[in-house]
């Protein structure tokens, strides 16, 4: 199982990188892990737009997601015709969200189809997700709700008895530790710091903190940890050492561009 960070940061795209968006191949398959804003241009470095074959989003922020608007109208609109449909995996109401992103109605089907509804309706289908365990081409993938303000799935990814744990976006959670329970890799969201003395408190429920993403990883005693989902304006050294004090196993820091191969 090969696995290479299309994108890692957080929120919005970075100067070095775009917003979440991780690519998984395995026996010639290829499955993107959400598609946030700024990942088409950073995919196109590391595989043509034809040879994804589907695509899992964790959740509807637009960090996440909004980037598949862009990729039905490259998957509908060029020289060759449009590219056969693609499965997108997503919760509840993934559809509807993307319509909204290209002023299309995932509902239509009466004929003639033209513009953004054609786009839509050739790119791809739409499968909701719910907590439990699914095949996806030779992967599998077990699916929990994590803990952030709209629903939101993080993904456990296995294949020849290699797994890859990712978290999405969540706050601290028990779920996150079971579902990444002995993986090779935990790919964790780290995006707030240790908040500095007679600093305002941190959000709750909504992200991690570099050293909660790391207890979370040592709780679910993982291989490796590699953190995600990196806000710009944070110190990527601190990110990193806040982490290294928190898990004893090896920790680093997602970049755009990074390749992990779990053989």
């Amino acid at each position: 199982m090969r696995f290479t960070v299309i994108g890692c940061s957080g929120s919005f795209p970075g100067p070095d990188s775009p917003a979440s968006c991780y690519l998984v191949e395995a026996e010639g398959f290829r499955l993107l892990i959400d598609f946030g804003s700024g990942a088409l241009g950073g995919l196109q470095r590391h595989s043509g737009l034809d040879q994804v074959d589907a695509v899992c989003i964790s959740h509807l922020h637009s960090d996440h997601c909004i980037d598949l608007g862009s990729y039905s109208v490259a998957r509908t609109i060029r020289p060759g015709g449009p590219m056969p449909p693609i499965p997108v995996y997503g919760p509840d109401k993934t559809a509807l969200r993307l319509a909204s992103a290209l002023d299309a109605d995932p509902a239509k089907d009466a004929e003639p189809v033209t513009g953004h509804d054609r786009q839509f309706t050739d790119a791809f289908s739409f499968v909701t997700i719910t907590p439990g365990v699914m095949e996806i081409g030779p992967l599998r993938v077990t699916t929990a709700l994590m803990n952030h303000p709209v629903p939101t799935f993080g993904f456990r990814v296995e294949h020849a008895g290699r797994s890859l744990a990712y978290s999405a976006d969540t706050g601290e959670t028990d779920a996150l530790v079971q579902l990444a329970r002995g993986a090779d890799v935990l790919l964790c969201e780290a995006s707030f710091l240790d908040p500095a003395a007679g600093s305002p408190a941190l959000p709750q429920n909504l992200h991690l903190t570099a050293r909660q993403a790391a207890g979370h990883a040592q709780r679910a005693g993982v291989g490796q940890l590699v953190l995600t989902h990196l806000v710009p304006w944070n110190d990527a050294g601190r990110t990193l050492e806040e982490a290294s004090a928190a898990f004893s196993g090896p920790a680093s820091l997602a970049s755009s561009g990074l390749v992990l191969t779990l053989e």
